[in-house]
């Protein structure tokens, strides 16, 4: 079996638990490649790969394998560890190539190799601590309503998971540290506002019922799981863009690798020209600090 000129060796092999084969995830990333693209390219990627399906667990990958072929784009990057190279995906047959490499989920950094210390994206993770949508859901909409009144331009997806993911498109000209520490005064004005319902609490043990709002995705070299990329949970569900207005009937993993397609079919991604609308957190800094108090 080849797709986009890529051979997928041992395609008929289940990596979910409901049959679907890496075949099935090769022609999947080739059919949403189009628009997935826009949110992977020029970023380094970590790779979450299963290669005995997800039942057998799996591991993350960040420096590039020996044997990945030179057409796969790579970039270095510093670590602790030192410097080491990062797939880059900027093409459909790199996707599936990594799809053929049983990589479910290529987890995208916030910034882009030209400029790896500033990010062009905030990203607040909302992370329920049970499995009731509602709580979570609110939380979505309290986040989305704060960023509006800051004057920033807001975009929401299904995390794929049990949570929502918002994200802001930046101009790169913060650094991590300022993104995060923004970020931070965002959530801590949210849980003063709603103390029952969200908490900045990292540890699971001391969050109770609350939803979590995750601020640490914001630092150099953290990922965040991208528009349209499949997560290693029964069901084999998607993360997926959606608009503000389908959050009350659209649960964290309604789409999946099945549907989501069908979805794109029938209407456009609700974040299709997301870098067009890039903004600088000058004056929303500015009103933050006014509400904050």
């Amino acid at each position: 079996m080849h797709v986009e000129g890529v051979e997928i060796t041992k395609a008929d092999k289940a990596l979910f638990p409901d049959g679907t084969t890496k075949g099935d995830l090769a022609e999947y990333y080739a059919g949403v490649a189009d628009v997935m693209l826009p949110h992977l390219a020029d970023r380094p990627v970590n790779m979450q790969r299963f290669p005995d399906g997800v039942d057998a667990g799996g591991f993350y990958e960040k420096k590039v394998p020996s044997y990945f072929p030179d057409w796969v784009r790579t970039v270095e990057v510093a670590t602790d560890q030192g410097r080491q190279r990062q797939v880059v995906v900027d093409d459909a047959r790199s996707l599936v190539y990594l799809a053929q490499q049983a990589c479910l989920t290529p987890h995208t950094w916030l910034s882009r190799t030209d400029d790896l210390d500033r990010p062009d994206q905030l990203v607040l993770d909302l992370d329920p601590s049970t499995d009731e949508v509602e709580p979570v859901r609110r939380a979505a909409h309290l986040v989305g309503d704060l960023l509006d009144d800051l004057g920033l331009t807001a975009y929401l997806k299904t995390t794929g998971s049990r949570g929502y993911h918002v994200l802001v498109p930046l101009r790169p000209h913060d650094g991590f540290d300022e993104v995060r520490g923004f970020a931070r005064e965002v959530a801590h004005l949210l849980v003063s506002r709603e103390p029952d319902l969200l908490t900045v609490e990292q540890r699971k043990a001391k969050r109770g019922d609350r939803v979590l709002v995750d601020v640490m995705r914001n630092g150099y070299g953290q990922t965040a799981v991208p528009p349209y990329a499949v997560r290693a949970r029964d069901g084999a569900p998607v993360s997926t863009p959606i608009e503000w207005a389908e959050l009350a009937t659209t649960d964290p993993a309604s789409y999946t690798l099945a549907s989501v397609r069908r979805r794109l079919a029938q209407r456009d991604d609700p974040w299709k020209g997301l870098r067009r609308h890039a903004q600088s957190l000058a004056k929303p800094r500015e009103k933050l600090s006014r509400l904050a108090g």
